[in-house]
């Protein structure tokens, strides 16, 4: 959320000082994430201590709280747990946010700060530790599987109709509506494309891991060359590993690695795994989609503060760049395509 929420400062630091007993001195909005439902806070205490402050408005899940407190009580130190509370709750409920309190970690995101050889290893080491790592049921149970469902194509399917008729009454309205109806021949293929594959998995789906789902260069915390963490843990899902793996090489980490380098690297942490390139193209596709879906609507919504808007177009557009997002996706699935005719 990059505009601060209507919300009266004097009572969240009430609710901070009742729940965890922390005496604040400075509370600071943060203009930080894509995600237009949550807000983050910089707050500082009487004693000079920096605290982490998240508000999540919708699809607010226990186990985003859960399983990173939990893997960094097995030993994992590449997640940030929760602070409990005075009575030892996880979070607390404001106005219309669940809110979750965190030490404050000082960092870049790997976008900003690209992750060095030896930390790539470890990205690696990490989602397998994830991937392969058997969790209470009381901490996963409510946590959705994965469906290959169409909700995201139809979705960008009716936004890109939409298109040729929509009110053209600000300037982002105007530039989404002009790149849509651009760009329209080329996302309905893709949307096509990705039905196909998903049928292809709803008929022979690969095994099923919890997977963190949105384990970008924007997701990951970069505190220095040796220490970094992996954030931002609202997407749980029980998926196929490669729900996970199809950021690897995707151009979501910056430019410092190329996509075959940040693989190979990557992969010597993760260690050797057979990846189903059909489920890899899928998911690759289907994160472009979804995106996309997610930034039109945002857009469109008179809800969505200004600075939101204009920064969800730039994230959309950005897509379509040479070598981007949907360039790689198209180059994996070429791999894909090949494998099916020999």
């Amino acid at each position: 959320m990059l505009e601060k929420p209507q919300l009266v400062d004097t009572a969240l630091i009430q609710l901070l000082n009742s729940a965890y007993g922390l005496d604040v001195r400075d509370l600071s909005f943060l203009p930080l994430g894509a995600d237009a439902h949550t807000a983050v806070y910089r707050l500082i205490t009487t004693d000079d201590t920096p605290y982490f402050l998240k508000l999540r408005r919708t699809h607010f899940a226990p186990a985003s709280v859960h399983i990173p407190t939990y893997l960094h009580d097995v030993g994992m130190r590449q997640v940030i747990p929760a602070i409990r509370t005075q009575t030892g709750a996880m979070w607390v409920q404001f106005e219309s946010f669940m809110v979750v309190l965190y030490p404050y970690i000082a960092g870049l995101h790997g976008i900003d700060r690209p992750l060095s050889d030896e930390q790539w290893r470890t990205f690696g080491s990490t989602l397998k530790t994830l991937h392969t790592m058997q969790f209470p049921s009381a901490i996963t149970a409510d946590l959705p599987q994965e469906q290959f469902a169409p909700h995201w194509r139809e979705r960008l399917a009716w936004f890109l109709a939409q298109a040729e008729s929509q009110s053209t009454a600000d300037s982002v309205t105007a530039e989404l509506v002009a790149l849509l109806k651009t760009k329209a021949a080329e996302m309905n293929a893709i949307i096509t494309r990705t039905a196909a594959l998903a049928q292809r998995l709803q008929q022979q789906p690969p095994p099923f891991v919890l997977c963190h789902a949105d384990c970008h260069g924007w997701n990951l915390l970069v505190v220095n060359s040796t220490s970094f963490f992996v954030v931002d843990w609202d997407t749980l899902l029980f998926a196929p590993k490669e729900r996970d793996l199809m950021f690897i090489g995707a151009g979501l980490f910056g430019n410092a690695h190329s996509p075959a380098a940040e693989t190979a690297l990557f992969y010597q942490g993760y260690g050797s795994a057979p990846v189903d390139q059909a489920a890899l193209s899928y998911y690759r596709y289907e994160r472009i989609i979804e995106d996309i879906a997610v930034y039109c609507a945002e857009i469109l919504d008179e809800a969505t503060g200004d600075a939101d808007r204009r920064q969800a177009f730039i994230y959309l557009q950005s897509n379509f760049l040479p070598g981007s997002t949907i360039a790689l996706a198209r180059q994996g699935d070429d791999q894909t395509l090949g494998m099916n005719t020999e």
